[in-house]
């Protein structure tokens, strides 16, 4: 039973929340601290302000946590596939949708505007990792680390991961 109610916990705020991990913390908040009294404000307080300390989403590093710290590994792996799931369904029919439609003149026309946008993000993306690259590890070791990555992407066609694991290395190596 635990687990059911740990997947309506965080499946209910996800599927109808609407705005990200930020919009959906008080909505978690009602269902943790409120409705099952898992953790008391304190507790959901001091899980937030660590879950907004690490890196990737919010809502799934809470999740994790609060599964876990409710019914264990096994609780931490049933809240966090209530989290991402409302998001893999409409990404499903989404897909599903698009596929339906692929010869559709809209379709392929709204293809060809959301490439561009894609590509811009990715552009803003790629500056400001260059621009914090030159703010910590500076401009030779970024200029070196872009070029020889380049090197190995494009005419080695050496696979993205071990090229990400060569510059880690060679960050912790001669950065760290």
């Amino acid at each position: 039973m635990i687990y059911w109610e740990l997947f309506l916990a965080f499946f209910i705020p996800n599927i109808i929340g609407y705005g990200g991990g930020p919009a959906i913390i008080p909505l978690i908040e009602a269902e943790v601290v409120g409705r099952y009294g898992w953790m008391t404000a304190q507790e959901f307080a001091e899980t937030l302000a660590l879950g907004n300390a690490l890196p990737s989403p919010i809502a799934t590093k809470m999740a994790g946590q609060i599964g876990f710290d409710v019914a264990g590994a096994g609780g931490a792996l049933v809240a966090v596939l209530a989290t991402v799931v409302p998001s893999l369904l409409l990404m499903l029919g989404a897909l599903g949708l698009l596929y339906r439609y692929r010869d559709s003149p809209r379709v392929k026309r709204m293809s060809q505007w959301v490439r561009p946008v894609i590509a811009m993000m990715m552009a803003w993306l790629t500056w400001g990792f260059f621009s914090e690259g030159l703010k910590t590890a500076g401009l030779i070791h970024t200029l070196l680390i872009g070029a020889v990555a380049a090197l190995a992407l494009l005419r080695l066609r050496i696979h993205p991961a071990f090229v990400v694991m060569a510059a880690l290395a060679y960050g912790g190596l001669f950065l760290g």
